[in-house]
């Protein structure tokens, strides 16, 4: 009897843990470090980071180097030790950034490199638990971001979209939510 006993108790310690941790650990999954600098890349965005069949989402890119091919244009990715993200583009020069007080400039920043060599962002111990980018903070900036871009390279600026140009959201925050 007292086996039985410890047994059903045992299930359901071992229930109410995993009720409780798996929802904790979804929770937490708001961003992902990318080497070789640890920025943080949003795995909150369906756009930027998909869901795989298990039903977890995997960035759509697996690090941030000049080079880096971004699918879905502006990227994101942040330093949990700024204030807001940087927008992330591809250009004939390499990956570049959207800071917005300084517009575009080429990734990475200068602070993130000694000689060329990228330094990681060395990120606190709570860093997963960085809340998603606000949606309002996106339509304000990712449109005045988009000017930026396409007025540094305006072979890029869609033909077909000149609402862009007058800071009017039309495709940009609708991909990053």
């Amino acid at each position: 009897m007292n086996a039985r006993k410890i047994l059903a108790q045992s299930i359901i310690i071992f229930t109410m843990i995993f009720l409780v941790c798996i929802p904790l650990s979804h929770a937490q999954l708001d961003w992902w470090p990318l080497p070789p600098y640890n920025t943080l890349w949003p795995l909150w965005s369906p756009v930027l980071s998909p869901l795989n069949a298990a039903g977890i989402p995997v960035p759509i890119v697996n690090s941030l180097t000049p080079n880096t091919v971004l699918p879905v244009q502006p990227g994101l990715t942040w330093d949990p030790a700024l204030k807001y993200p940087w927008l992330l583009y591809n250009t004939p020069s390499g990956l570049a950034f959207y800071d917005p007080f300084f517009g575009i400039d080429l990734w990475p920043p200068d602070y993130l490199t000694i000689l060329g060599i990228p330094l990681p962002i060395n990120l606190s111990s709570n860093w997963s638990t960085l809340a998603p980018t606000g949606t309002a903070w996106l339509s304000a900036v990712v449109p005045v971001a988009n000017n930026a871009y396409y007025t540094a390279y305006p072979q890029f600026a869609p033909l077909a979209t000149p609402a862009a140009f007058l800071g009017i959201p039309v495709l940009i925050p609708k991909l990053i939510p």
